[in-house]
């Protein structure tokens, strides 16, 4: 349980800027379980932003809660994983040769087409957030959807292997089996009553077997930037589902 513990505080310091003022092994045990405690987080970050937003909403008006929301988002995860969009997105938007491809998504500089994709996403992130909040949708609506965007880092990690032997995923790659996503769908079963919660999953799961089969064609396998990359466009297509879901399904 000291490893379970350890791996706990492992995830919420690597995921999330709240700060955990301890220090914990850095083993392979710990490290598996850091990456099966990622929905777990998920599901903290996404508590604390639905909770702050339901205490907010009578006195906020919809478009500055909306915006308020996507900060305390991305304020509370650090804007961990916007980075690895910017660097895809420059590769992505190159049309160069792999290797190029590779060597654009090292660059620590940021192209116009990483800017443009984080302009965007941050767009649509907020114009989405609005359209669910004027839809009088419950905002616990972030508890599943910010757990299973944590839970396509895990997926990916597990069933998609790196591109090269090399970097942060491939890293945490050598100590993961199926067993571990086995565990870190575990708590997800917590979540099956929410309204919505069934659909996005099934949901997520279509848009991880696209994005896999893609990159794996495209890059030939994944990387750290890559996998941070799915979360936040795992976190874009689950609001698109869920605004789809209630406005034509549920209204």
């Amino acid at each position: 349980m000291r490893e379970a513990g350890h791996g706990l505080v492992l995830a919420i310091q690597f995921l999330t800027r709240i700060p955990v003022p301890v220090a914990c092994p850095w083993t392979a045990a710990t490290r598996r379980w850091a990456i099966r405690c990622y929905p777990l987080v998920g599901i903290l970050l996404g508590a604390l932003v639905a909770l702050i937003g339901e205490a907010l909403q009578p006195w906020v008006p919809a478009p500055l809660l909306a915006l308020t929301i996507l900060t305390l988002w991305v304020g509370l995860s650090g804007g961990l994983h916007l980075d690895g969009v910017m660097d895809l997105a420059d590769a992505l938007g190159s049309n160069a040769p792999l290797e190029r491809r590779w060597a654009i998504m090292k660059d620590p500089h940021v192209g116009s087409f990483g800017i443009l994709a984080l302009l965007f996403l941050m767009l649509w992130k907020v114009a989405l957030l609005l359209a669910l909040i004027e839809a009088g949708v419950s905002l616990g609506l972030l508890v599943p959807l910010l757990a299973l965007g944590r839970t396509a880092a895990v997926v990916l990690l597990v069933e998609v292997p790196a591109a090269r032997p090399e970097g942060l995923a491939w890293a945490w790659q050598q100590d993961l089996s199926r067993r571990d996503l086995g565990v870190a769908l575990l708590p997800l079963v917590l979540l099956l009553w929410l309204p919505g919660a069934i659909v996005m999953g099934l949901a997520l799961a279509l848009f991880l077997w696209g994005y896999a089969q893609f990159m794996q064609s495209t890059f030939k396998g994944i990387n750290g930037d890559i996998v941070g990359a799915a979360i936040e466009g795992g976190e874009l297509w689950l609001l698109m589902v869920a605004w789809t879901w209630w406005s034509f399904v549920m209204a």
